[in-house]
């Protein structure tokens, strides 16, 4: 099973675009952007397309076209961007429901929910802390 890597690419985008801002480059194109992070600028437009509807982004068209970052790096938390293009949740429960005649079968979804519950609340806890800018500046270390 494969890992979700969008909020890694997510979070590379917003601090690549924070850093364009400090240098004086108040937007960059998803081409630029998809650069820096080394995927295909397909998959990079897909991922601002998210960020931009969570409102973490902004686009221009035309002349100067480009993203830039909605808010200062300092309000967007991880979180935010965790939210922003994950679909799915954190854990899930297996699609099919279990044998009910089962003593595990018949308890296991509602206790695994609860303990489901508890580690999302504790991942976005721990993701609320973190923002943009205090990723670049771990970066820039």
């Amino acid at each position: 099973m494969a890992s979700n890597s969008r909020v890694t690419i997510a979070a590379h985008a917003l601090a690549w675009l924070e850093l364009a801002r400090r240098r004086g480059h108040p937007s960059l194109t998803s081409d630029e952007v998809a650069a820096s992070v080394n995927t295909n600028p397909v998959i990079l437009r897909r991922s601002l397309g998210d960020l931009r509807r969570a409102g973490l982004v902004t686009v221009r068209r035309g002349t100067g076209a480009g993203f830039s970052l909605a808010r200062p790096a300092e309000e967007i938390s991880m979180y935010d961007v965790w939210t922003a293009v994950s679909a799915e949740p954190l854990l899930a429960l297996h699609h099919s429901e279990p044998n009910l005649e089962c003593p595990v079968g018949h308890g296991i979804r509602p206790v695994l929910t609860d303990v489901y519950d508890e580690a999302t609340a504790a991942f976005g806890a721990a993701l609320a802390r973190r923002t943009i800018a205090d990723i670049l500046e771990r970066i820039l270390t």
